[in-house]
């Protein structure tokens, strides 16, 4: 590498006292806060969503068999890797798996983001976004956090991106589900709001996982391991949504990021929307579109990714300049401490140009982080 790699999707793993320390004491016992169970450990329980296992979230570089094995006390937060809540510990987390700088999503944000109660969900994302910018001070050249907002009422959210600027975040996570009731994210009423961020480079990235409890990871046919196959699937239909809808033909300087889905069903993806587009719109009565939609997705989705050698393969059928390397720490889907290995074997076939711009270029020029 003759560049710093930069991961375009980490986490943190949000200390106890982020958000009860953060709110109004009304809340306290609402917002996400630590309770022991002595068989898993501590967990972080949020009013309305099933509790985080705080061993699971933190077990980057753990054997998969032995995942959820720690117990009671060997579980507690204390006892647990600190990279996800400690600045200085994650800084040697970076340096152990060769990677230069994190853009960081939450844990317990992601389910923040499933809950139905508007005014909590406000609340929570608060205080989230003022313990994240502590946390990314620490470590500014190495650290870059986005914030969050419910996406509720159009000015509330454009003033919270201009909050989010100010806290020195680099970007936007939103909730796959907006809370703007009969409006999804393809209605021209967010037009406004895309555009500040475009204004305020703060790119919006809707993560897996954020959806809601939709019926893909509820009612997956067979083995509950299934269910694991149809988590990307709620990303698609949000960017095939805005892509279909014009969200892009109105807002042409916007890019979405869809974050941890993988990118190698892209190609075939986008050749059914074409396909779709061209042979039922008519019948169907979807709207005219000045170009074809595979070349507004290659133009204005970014897609991250950290253990997808069928992306690799298929580099040529995508938009190379909007592909996001990424390493997923410190979840169990990490591919930390062996990013190195990783990449290696997955990239062989890239000239140092190609690895340049997935494992950097790209990441730093849609955030302007200052590596």
């Amino acid at each position: 590498m003759s560049k710093p790699i930069i991961s375009a999707d980490s986490h943190v793993t949000e200390h106890p006292d982020a958000y009860v320390s953060r709110v109004d004491q009304k809340y306290k016992d609402r917002v996400p806060h630590k309770v022991f169970n002595e068989k898993m450990g501590d967990l972080m329980v949020l009013e309305g969503r099933k509790p985080v296992v705080l061993s699971l979230a933190s077990a980057a570089g753990e054997n998969p068999k032995e995942l959820l094995t720690k117990r009671g006390e060997e579980a507690r937060f204390e006892v647990l890797p600190q990279g996800g809540w400690d600045p200085e510990t994650r800084v040697w987390a970076q340096e152990r798996d060769g990677v230069n700088g994190e853009v960081l999503y939450p844990t317990i944000g992601m389910e923040v983001c499933n809950l139905q109660d508007l005014e909590l969900k406000k609340v929570c994302m608060d205080a989230y976004n003022l313990w994240l910018a502590e946390f990314t001070a620490a470590k500014p050249q190495r650290l870059f956090g986005l914030g969050q907002t419910p996406m509720r009422d159009i000015d509330e959210s454009i003033a919270d991106l201009r909050k989010i600027k100010e806290l020195g975040l680099v970007g936007v996570m939103l909730p796959g589900l907006p809370g703007i009731e009969g409006e999804d994210y393809d209605s021209p009423v967010y037009d406004p709001f895309w555009q500040a961020a475009v204004d305020l480079e703060l790119p919006p990235s809707f993560h897996i996982l954020t959806s809601g409890d939709g019926a893909t990871l509820q009612k997956a046919r067979g083995h509950k391991l299934n269910s694991f196959m149809g988590i990307i699937r709620a990303n698609q239909d949000i960017v095939g949504m805005m892509v279909l809808g014009g969200v892009f033909e109105r807002n042409p300087n916007l890019k979405i990021v869809c974050v941890e889905a993988d990118a190698g069903w892209a190609p075939h993806y986008i050749h059914r929307m074409d396909h779709g587009y061209e042979y039922h719109r008519y019948w169907m009565r979807a709207q005219e579109l000045e170009r074809m939609p595979s070349e507004y997705f290659l133009d204005h989705i970014c897609l991250t990714f950290q253990n997808d050698y069928t992306a690799m393969k298929a580099k040529d059928d995508l938009n190379i300049h909007n592909l996001l390397w990424a390493n997923d720490y410190p979840h169990p889907d990490s591919t930390w401490p062996n990013s190195q290995a990783v990449l290696d074997r997955h990239m062989n076939h890239l000239n140092a140009e190609e690895r340049d711009l997935i494992l950097y270029d790209n990441v730093a020029g849609l955030y302007n982080l200052p590596v």
